[in-house]
């Protein structure tokens, strides 16, 4: 990401990359993170853009169902955010591994 890029910019961004990863409409993501089914597709499409802040319980509930961490929305680093990506992939032991190097 560039300087310039905000925090709301990055999570509307990585929102986006991983619903469509995940193959789910804006619906079908909203409904399943909770929002109401006549509201759900609207609300997501409004954090896609940025017209909108989600609070931290929605994005609590859209990490669990996109099966992400919660840091991968906020980390301004696209690096450190593949890494948690592929770190809630890894086994225990690679993780323990790992952290052993550093």
């Amino acid at each position: 990401m560039n300087e310039l890029t905000t925090h709301s910019q990055i999570f509307s961004q990585r929102l986006k990359e991983v619903r469509l990863a995940k193959g789910l409409s804006q619906k079908r993501l909203g409904i399943l993170a909770g929002i109401d089914e006549f509201a759900a597709s609207t609300r997501i499409n409004r954090y896609e853009k940025g017209v909108h802040q989600a609070n931290i319980e929605v994005v609590q509930q859209l990490s669990a169902v996109l099966e992400v961490p919660l840091a991968y929305f906020y980390t301004e680093d696209d690096d450190l955010a593949s890494l948690l990506l592929n770190w809630m992939k890894m086994d225990a032991e690679k993780k323990k591994r790992i952290l052993a190097m550093m």
